[in-house]
């Protein structure tokens, strides 16, 4: 499996743990990435060593070489830099521990949890239709319903937090790109209380730097279908969302929401043609 990416001694650090078998398991594979759970300390044993989520972006072989790496190498270094901006406005994301931009590497912190999906019922994505350029992966079904069962999180709550995270984003003008409730997580702790899950904003593949208000609303209007696709019967969950995203950005700039939600509800109208065309 993670063995048929061995390469030779002089293989970059990141390149050489993620082709070691006993310290890198392959979570994920896509068409743009694969994604491992590695220990960098060494294999995993029953002292649970700390573990990092490697993306790799392994090279093309329907394009050249050369616009393959230089492709390659800015898509990590765009998705590395749209963390660490959210990260310094105080955006819950996960830590971003190495970069090797050359061989298309990115090494993240693992996040125990589960997605926002399953907190709503949606159920684990499968292995075929989970995006490939996800950066962070949650925990198997089984595993997040032993987690999740003792402990429900309020709806209102959980999407106050979700408002909250978006809002701070927004501010620092990074757009998603692919907001899902699967690339939203709840972080767990060992603790049993229900303040110390967290939502945490994963998957900047498709990020970009924005401070257009037309980039924001189409932003939100990507969560609200997915919302609306996934969870049937939810458009009150994602009013709540909204309106935390509201109260939230409202104190970190001067009104911006006014503008924000008008050009939602133009988006949404420019949605809904095309719907009714086809």
């Amino acid at each position: 499996m993670a063995s048929a990416e061995a390469g030779p001694s002089s293989a970059s650090p990141l390149l050489r743990l993620l082709s070691d078998p006993s310290s890198s398991t392959l979570i994920k594979q896509g068409a743009e990435a694969k994604v491992y759970r590695s220990y960098p300390c060494g294999p995993a044993s029953s002292s649970s060593p700390p573990s990092w989520l490697l993306k790799y972006r392994f090279p093309k072989t329907y394009r050249h070489p050369h616009l393959s790496q230089t492709i390659t190498a800015q898509r990590t270094v765009s998705e590395a830099r749209a963390l660490v901006r959210c990260a310094r406005y105080g955006v819950e994301v996960p830590v971003v521990e190495l970069v090797d931009e050359k061989e298309g590497i990115l090494a993240l912190e693992w996040i125990e949890g589960a997605s926002v999906r399953e907190w709503l019922g949606g159920g684990a994505e499968d292995d075929e239709s989970s995006v490939s350029t996800r950066g962070e992966v949650c925990l198997p079904a089984t595993h997040c319903t032993r987690l999740i069962s003792p402990l429900p999180c309020p709806s209102v709550q959980l999407m106050t937090a979700i408002g909250h995270q978006l809002a701070l984003m927004h501010a620092a003008d990074v757009i998603h790109g692919d907001l899902t409730t699967s690339n939203l997580m709840v972080r767990s702790t060992p603790t049993s209380s229900l303040s110390a899950f967290r939502v945490v904003l994963i998957d900047f593949g498709l990020s970009f730097s924005s401070a257009s208000t037309e980039d924001k609303a189409v932003d939100l209007y990507v969560l609200e279908r997915a919302f609306l696709s996934t969870h049937p019967h939810s458009a009150h969950l994602f009013q709540r969302v909204l309106e935390s995203y509201g109260e939230r950005i409202g104190q970190l700039w001067r009104d911006p929401w006014r503008d924000i939600r008008k050009r939602l509800d133009e988006v949404r109208m420019r949605g809904r043609k095309r719907s009714m065309v086809g």
